[in-house]
C-alpha cells in the first residue's frame, strides 16, 4: 500500500464497506453531515469493495471485517498487494485476536469498534487518511498482547536511528518523507524498519508503533 496522504483542505473521499444497508445508510448520513468529507461508494462485501476502491480510489476506506461473499481481511490483503492508495480503517463490533491481529497484519491503517462516538470515528478518519496508525484502546491493548506472546523479542536495544526512524512512523510519515528527512534512501529507510521490527518483535507499522508505546520507547 502506497503512503501518499492527501493535503490541503481537499475533502477526504471514503468508501463505506458493510454488508448491513442500515449500518451503511445511518455512515453514509454521518460523513454527508460532516464538512470535510465526502462518500463515493459503498460496498457490502470485500470483492466489491477491491473492485469500488480500484475504480473510485478513495482516500479512506471504512472496512467491516466479517461479511458474506468477502471478508475484510482478504479485501485487505488484496489491496495491500496491487499497492492501492487508500487507506483501511477498520471499523467493526469484533475485537478478538482472531480479528484484529490479521486485519493489521494486512495492512490496515486502523482499527475501530462500531461503538466509537461520532466525533472520535472522524477524527480516525482524518487521522488515517494522513496515514497515521489509528487503534481503540481495547484493540491496541490486544494486538500488543498478540504481537509480543508468540515471538517472544529479544531485549536488544533500538539504535539511535532505528529510534528515529520509529519516530516518525508513529506521525504518519511515508518511507519517502522520512528518507528526505532523515538524508537517507529510501531502501536504506526499509532497512531500519526491517530491523526494528525484528527487534520489537512484529511484522508491520501499526504493530511497531502500539508494542512502542507499550515499552515506553515513544512517549
Amino acid at each position: 500500500m502506497t503512503e501518499d496522504a492527501p493535503t490541503g483542505d481537499a475533502a477526504i473521499t471514503l468508501l463505506i464497506v458493510d454488508d448491513h444497508p442500515v449500518v451503511r445508510d445511518g455512515l453514509r448520513g454521518m460523513f454527508e453531515s460532516a464538512p470535510g468529507f465526502t462518500v463515493l461508494a459503498e460496498a457490502s462485501n470485500g470483492v466489491e469493495a477491491v473492485s469500488l476502491a480500484t475504480g473510485l480510489d478513495p482516500d479512506v476506506i471504512l472496512m467491516d471485517l466479517r461479511m458474506p461473499g468477502g471478508g475484510g481481511v482478504d479485501a485487505i490483503r488484496e489491496l495491500t498487494r496491487t499497492g492501492a492508495r487508500a487507506k483501511v480503517l477498520v471499523l467493526t463490533t469484533y475485537d478478538t485476536d482472531s480479528d484484529t491481529l490479521p486485519a493489521i497484519e494486512a495492512g490496515a491503517t486502523g482499527y475501530l469498534l462500531k461503538d466509537a462516538p461520532r466525533e472520535e470515528l472522524f477524527t480516525a478518519v482524518r487521522a488515517a487518511a494522513q496515514g497515521r496508525t489509528v487503534l481503540s484502546p481495547a484493540v491496541a491493548s490486544r494486538l500488543v498482547s498478540a504481537v509480543r506472546a508468540p515471538r517472544s523479542p529479544g531485549n536488544e536495544p533500538l539504535s539511535a536511528r532505528e529510534r528515529e526512524v520509529l519516530a516518525l512512523v508513529a506521525r504518519g510519515t511515508s518511507n519517502r518523507e522520512i528518507a528526505r528527512e532523515l538524508f537517507i534512501s529510501e531502501a536504506t529507510v526499509k532497512t531500519h524498519l526491517t530491523h526494528l521490527y525484528a527487534k520489537l518483535g512484529v511484522k508491520d507499522r501499526a504493530a511497531a508503533v502500539a508494542v512502542a508505546y507499550d515499552r515506553g520507547i515513544l512517549g
